[in-house]
């Protein structure tokens, strides 16, 4: 289950979120998610929990001229941000929304797209249940989760890290919301009772790459909710807690660039 914690972006974060995480381990999935939709020749695309907009950028450099992008997030502040970084463009319509809620009418859209939003869906029955509600007869819904933090090296061991500095209350978030709903067959049934017959899943390894061992850790600790649980344990020890993590990236991975295993589960389901 999520909180507000869990889904707290500040403008700071989302700088850093932007910054540092995106080309760290969300670029290669966009560019994969957006070629999965563009190979749908959709006229109409809803995207969800959109975030910094990097699904965003990369739809509105591969989709046709004509092709209505609605992009969506439930974080203002996020989405702020995402719109001042898009070339600004008469076929992208920027607005605030619930993925539980969604203020469009029944049948509206060709594709739904979310990428590493569905995990933080409080009632994910229910967001599942409004995708398919403005998805046209036929429409997609393709969107991304992560796999287990086993999977995923840099978030294990940064993660792993954190528990060292804080063994009575551990800092679980990555754990517990971007890691934490990865079971295939949970996800398929849930999709199913919202209404999706059809539906695929892929797992998709990619490799991540960063400069050094500190620009990982900063990019985690920083530029995500989990900077929060750092600061309520120790509220002046988010960089001791950052420079931590770098020491345990350094002596699994080196001192230097440094690349790790990243994992994620895509699925399509069809209206």
């Amino acid at each position: 289950m999520t909180t507000g914690a869990d889904r707290d972006f500040s403008v700071s974060i989302a700088e850093i979120y932007d910054q540092l995480l995106v080309p760290l381990i969300f670029q290669a999935y966009a560019n994969d998610l957006s070629y999965r939709v563009e190979k749908l020749e959709p006229r109409n695309v809803l995207e969800i929990a959109a975030g910094t907009g990097v699904v965003t950028r990369v739809l509105a450099s591969r989709l046709p001229d004509g092709t209505r992008v609605v992009a969506t997030d439930l974080n203002e502040p996020m989405l702020n941000y995402a719109k001042a970084k898009q070339v600004p463009s008469g076929a992208i319509e920027w607005r605030q929304a619930d993925a539980l809620s969604l203020p469009f009418e029944d049948n509206a859209f060709d594709v739904m797209v979310c990428q590493f939003g569905a995990m933080f869906f409080p009632d994910k029955v229910k967001a599942f249940g409004e995708a398919r509600r403005v998805l046209k007869p036929g429409g997609r819904f393709v969107f991304s989760v992560w796999d287990r933090i086993s999977e995923n090296e840099f978030a294990d061991v940064v993660t792993e890290a954190l528990a060292q500095r804080f063994p009575d209350d551990p800092p679980r978030f990555m754990a517990r919301i971007p890691h934490g709903y990865h079971d295939a067959a949970q996800i398929r049934a849930e999709l199913n009772a919202a209404g999706f017959t059809e539906v695929e899943t892929e797992v998709v390894e990619k490799t991540s790459r960063a400069s050094s061992p500190h620009t990982v850790a900063h990019a985690y600790c920083q530029g995500t909710p989990l900077r929060g649980e750092i600061e309520s344990r120790d509220p002046s020890g988010l960089e001791p807690a950052t420079d931590d993590a770098a020491i345990a990236l350094a002596q699994k991975f080196g001192s230097g660039p440094i690349e790790g295993r990243i994992q994620a589960i895509v699925i399509t389901a069809i209206r």
